[in-house]
């Protein structure tokens, strides 16, 4: 079966990522549906979104009258029933059981081939999946935070995923100005595994007095990287980052070179979580 033209697209999880990617989508003309369980985050989310797209038009990104159009495709919804769409993207915490049961809502409330995404970091496709009548209109659309600034977007193929379903999410990503690959249903996929000893090694050579965070990140810096990993952890949240870790280690049946750091574990028992809460591994309180 063809899929119809894409018009409408529901993003569930009005958070960092959720808010992200409906301003991409609204940006490139589509109609956004944005819902959260929690109406504070829904609330917040489209101020957020107006924020990000005057940071745009300082930077000379986009006109006023893009602003306008994109701010006027945005709907914030709390019922779910109005999550009646061509394409959903799920952008909600790494928890298996709350994806599925997300989707197995979207199906029933959707026509055959609308698609059904999952921005998922880490938990297979085909297992997230597995819930679904219909699973080859369901892939993983992996974007990066944040996604109204990078390009890369990873296209992940669950076990039943149609290639039309595929082609289409190729077409869509083009039309949102992204970059597009491939991937196979591995943990982590590809970013987020190579990722993966980004951090745990940086947090190794703190945990062993090797050398101290300002210096680490500086060096990595040096060579190339636009952000450090202690900063990128804190950029991203510790608490999201330790669950992908976590994620790829227990997915690799527990292959001790993807170990979770207790270092990190720690701070987030703490409620240290990086930017977002003030203080990571550095102190964003002023």
């Amino acid at each position: 079966m063809m899929p119809s033209p894409i018009q409408r697209i529901g993003i569930i999880g009005a958070g960092t990522m959720g808010q992200g990617i409906a301003q991409v989508c609204a940006l490139a003309g589509y109609e956004v549906l944005l819902y959260d369980t929690q109406y504070e985050i829904i609330s917040s989310g489209k101020t957020s979104i107006t924020k990000s797209l005057d940071i745009s038009i300082e930077k000379n990104k986009i006109t006023q009258e893009q602003k306008a159009k994109a701010l006027s495709l945005i709907s914030s919804v709390s019922d779910f029933r109005q999550l009646q769409v061509d394409l959903a993207i799920e952008a909600v915490s790494e928890k298996l059981e709350i994806k599925q049961k997300i989707f197995v809502e979207l199906e029933k409330i959707n026509a055959k081939d609308c698609l059904l995404l999952t921005n998922t970091s880490s938990i297979s496709i085909t297992q997230i999946g597995s819930v679904l009548k219909h699973q080859g209109r369901f892939a993983g659309l992996h974007f990066f935070n944040p996604a109204p600034v990078m390009k890369l977007v990873e296209i992940v193929k669950g076990v039943s995923t149609e290639d039309q379903t595929i082609s289409t999410l190729k077409s869509f990503s083009e039309s949102l100005g992204k970059v597009s690959v491939l991937a196979k249903d591995s943990p982590g996929f590809i970013t987020n595994r190579v990722a993966r000893h980004y951090y745990l090694e940086a947090l190794k050579l703190l945990e062993e007095g090797v050398s101290d965070i300002e210096t680490i990140d500086k060096l990595l810096k040096a060579s190339g990287f636009k952000m450090g990993p202690f900063e990128l952890m804190d950029f991203i949240g510790l608490d999201i980052n330790l669950a992908v870790t976590q994620s790829v280690y227990q997915a690799f049946n527990q292959d001790s070179k993807f170990r979770p750091n207790y270092i990190q574990q720690q701070k987030v028992d703490a409620g240290i979580l990086g930017r977002k809460s003030g203080k990571g591994f550095y102190n964003y309180e002023e």
